[in-house]
């Protein structure tokens, strides 16, 4: 039996990882645009969330940039 919808292929992935890792970037934006002067701790939890929403997605986004070929030495200094 053949497959009605084939596999995406890793540059497909790659582009839906940046896709996710911008918006979760555009979301910590918008939220720190109406952040008040004093945040309260609600305001230090939601921040908290989003940098650990987009932390993910840049991890996604590094994984399927890996699985595509596109591995960068390191950057750290030695």
């Amino acid at each position: 039996m053949t497959d009605l919808y084939p596999a995406a292929d890793q540059r497909e992935l790659l582009r839906q990882a940046a896709a996710m890792h911008t918006a979760a970037s555009q979301d910590v934006e918008t939220f720190l645009r109406r952040l008040p002067e004093v945040p309260d701790p609600t305001d230090i939890t939601e921040y908290a969330n989003l940098l650990s929403r987009e932390e993910r997605a840049r991890a996604d986004r590094q994984a399927a940039a890996d699985a595509a070929g596109l591995q960068l030495p390191s950057m750290e200094s030695e």
